[in-house]
């Protein structure tokens, strides 16, 4: 008999919702007190936030960055994703790529890819009815965090009182900035150290601040106090002087960095130089969802485990579902403006972070009552 070919129509196809509006938010918000690290001093963190509207749903995303990405946002990504498939983040995303091509891919550009793209990924969650963390296929129920401060701007007793507080909330590791002073650091380490107790993993971070050797005569020091976990201990940029610090160090002391890792290139890059023992990546900087599993898959491939540079209610979700995930800074600074913002954060019960199940998207809802009177819009 000879074949046939049908083609079958589909009865009452749906038709995916479009990306009706974007809209964009700054915030100027003043730090509780003086901050500063290793190669860098500040008193306000600027906080852009993005809504993206389709269906009758909207999706939030944000990002840490200055106010030239909330700009870039309203005259070059709105009008290349606006009127695209809201179900297909993807596909925006290479879309937002292509438009900034002679713009550059680092820096603002992609922090301002990023705060879409969150958003993105969280409208389509909730436009299905589902948690982010279930679409993107939810591996882990919780993932354990890392207290993060320990400014240089902070004096001992501050210091103290930060970590010990965090000890007493459960939280397993702390970190703290270093390299402003290089001679204080052994000081300010064993300040904290002591604050924390035996039981409370001790990390450092030095933002670059130091040089290949200066980094491996700090290294020997901190180790007299279970220093664990060595933070760009020199540029990220140098991956030559990366490479030569880990080679170098105690063996029970892990070298990290990528937190400036703009897209995936650059991660592949510190990766294949054999930089880092754990691999950062920023949610609010990499690309969004879309770069952060993009890094996921290069941390899979390169044997090295994977961890979230700051805003910790942002990465829960993604978190929980890269495989290779091992746990999330909780960060002063961005606790603090994640419940000025929002509400429907995910709590922290005994050091670790789980996403609430029972909410669809990443959970988030802007508070009735943000921004609050202590952040200036722009």
């Amino acid at each position: 008999m000879p074949s046939h070919t049908h083609s079958v129509a589909l009865q009452n196809p749906v038709i995916a919702p479009v990306i009706e509006r974007i809209e964009v938010a700054m915030y100027k918000i003043p730090t509780d007190l003086p901050e500063s690290d290793g190669t860098l001093a500040w008193d306000h963190t600027t906080f852009v936030l993005v809504t993206v509207h389709a269906g009758g749903e909207r999706g939030i995303g944000y990002t840490y960055a200055s106010a030239a990405t909330a700009q870039l946002i309203r005259e070059v990504l709105i009008d290349a994703v606006k009127g695209m498939n809201a179900m297909a983040p993807q596909a925006a995303y290479t879309e937002m790529w292509k438009r900034i091509r002679n713009l550059g891919r680092a820096g603002v550009c992609s922090s301002a890819i990023s705060a879409v793209d969150c958003a993105l990924w969280d409208l389509k969650a909730r436009l299905l009815g589902i948690p982010l963390a279930t679409l993107l296929g939810q591996v882990r129920e919780s993932v354990p965090v890392y207290g993060s401060g320990g400014f240089t701007s902070y004096t001992d007793a501050q210091l103290a009182d930060q970590f010990s507080g965090w000890a007493q909330r459960g939280i397993g590791a702390v970190k703290m900035k270093i390299g402003r002073e290089p001679a204080r650091d052994p000081e300010r380490v064993r300040v904290a150290r002591e604050a924390i107790g035996s039981a409370v993993k001790l990390y450092v971070d030095a933002n670059g601040a130091y040089t290949p050797r200066q980094a491996l005569a700090a290294a020997e020091t901190f180790a007299q106090y279970d220093v664990c976990w060595f933070e760009e201990p020199v540029s990220s940029d140098d991956l030559e002087g990366m490479r030569f610090v880990r080679d170098r160090t105690p063996s029970a002391m892990q070298i990290a960095a990528g937190e400036y890792g703009y897209d995936l290139f650059y991660f592949r890059s510190m990766l294949a130089a054999g930089a880092v023992d754990v691999l950062q990546a920023d949610i609010t900087r990499c690309g969004g969802v879309t770069g952060f599993l993009q890094a996921a898959a290069l941390c899979e491939a390169f044997h090295v485990p994977l961890s979230s540079h700051t805003a910790p209610a942002l990465h829960v979700p993604v978190a929980c579902a890269a495989v290779p995930f091992t746990e999330v800074e909780y960060f002063h600074d961005h606790v603090r403006i994640e419940q000025m913002f929002f509400e429907g954060l995910p709590q922290l019960v005994q050091g670790r972070l789980q996403p609430d199940l029972s909410r669809s998207g990443n959970g988030l809802e802007l508070r009735a009552d943000a921004p609050l009177a202590n952040a200036e819009p722009f």
